[in-house]
């Protein structure tokens, strides 16, 4: 399963790779099965890994951002979590924040398409994968055996906020709600830190592997479940559907993470082990907050606190 991991995100790389910065990639089509809008390069992706899996890896399902669901013919055993291309808007201005995103997990017995709770877990998530597309950088870890590929860690040592460089995402998030949640973060860290908006999760929260960001911060899906009236602008902002973090985003960088000794959670500073693997829409969706370090977590979540707060007084005034 590892090597059917590598060998698939990186030839969804090859594929895209020449598509990178070229305005004929920006093409819109359907949406994808979690609202996102869907480009022709994604497109072009979600082909080349249906026809991969099809010829390569038989009694394999897979999830991927804009097909949902795929199962084989016979009987599958395994899925595969695929974000073709996370970071799509980076990858359409030729930026290098864009990567390939694959995660294993075999399918529990019993397991239902028809019933969520009896799918795998990001907990289940054994094998996982992420390649930079410009430069086929790569991350592979399994579970138990740590990053198996990967450059040098170098997990920050710094808890001071006021010198976090760090990052977050605003794709679909209405900014004024996400900046009153991160506001004394972003003010904290401006001078001696840097905050900075990225577009991809996997290459956001692989930075921390390289040392060059000391965290990765994403509440929107508290912001969504506990502020009365934040659903309908999430839904505003992304065309009817919240597009905050699904799995697919998350689950093979998340494993990286941890293999590696950084701090992985929710924007509460619970596990994400226990949410569930297959889905996109809002109620699979998650928050997170990764960090190089526990002392810095345990700052992070505590802001997170604050900002909350200070977001729901001012919705209710």
């Amino acid at each position: 399963m590892r090597s059917l991991v590598l060998e698939l995100a990186l030839a969804v790389r090859e594929r895209v790779l020449p598509m990178l910065g070229e305005h004929s990639a920006r093409e819109h089509g359907e949406r994808a099965a979690g609202g996102d809008v869907t480009f022709e390069i994604d497109r072009v992706a979600e082909e080349l890994v249906a026809a991969f899996l099809a010829e390569h890896a038989e009694g394999v399902a897979f999830y991927s951002e804009d097909r949902g669901l795929v199962e084989p013919a016979g009987a599958a055993r395994w899925v595969l979590v695929v974000d073709p291309v996370d970071g799509t808007r980076p990858a359409l201005a030729g930026l290098e924040s864009c990567c390939v995103s694959v995660a294993a997990a075999a399918l529990p017995e019993g397991w239902s398409p028809e019933d969520p709770a009896s799918g795998p877990t990001m907990g289940d998530v054994s094998v996982g994968c992420v390649v930079e597309i410009p430069s086929g950088t790569t991350f592979l870890a399994e579970r138990g055996a740590g990053l198996v590929e990967g450059p040098p860690v170098r997990l920050s040592p710094n808890a001071r906020l006021e010198r976090m460089f760090w990052s977050y995402g605003f794709r679909g998030r209405p900014a004024r709600a996400l900046c009153e949640v991160l506001a004394e973060l972003i003010d904290a860290s401006s001078v001696g830190g840097g905050s900075f908006d990225l577009g991809s999760a996997s290459f956001d929260m692989t930075r921390l592997l390289t040392g060059q960001l000391d965290a990765y911060v994403e509440p929107s899906t508290r912001i969504v479940e506990e502020v009365p009236g934040m659903r309908a602008e999430f839904e505003r902002i992304g065309g009817g559907a919240v597009l905050t973090n699904s799995p697919y985003d998350l689950a093979a960088a998340a494993l990286c993470l941890t293999e590696a000794g950084a701090i992985v959670t929710d924007a509460h500073g619970e596990s994400l082990a226990r949410r569930p693997l297959l889905g996109s829409s809002a109620e699979f969706q998650m928050s997170c907050v990764a960090s190089a370090n526990p002392g810095l977590h345990e700052l992070v979540l505590a802001e997170i606190e604050t900002g909350m707060q200070r977001l729901r007084d001012r919705v209710a005034r």
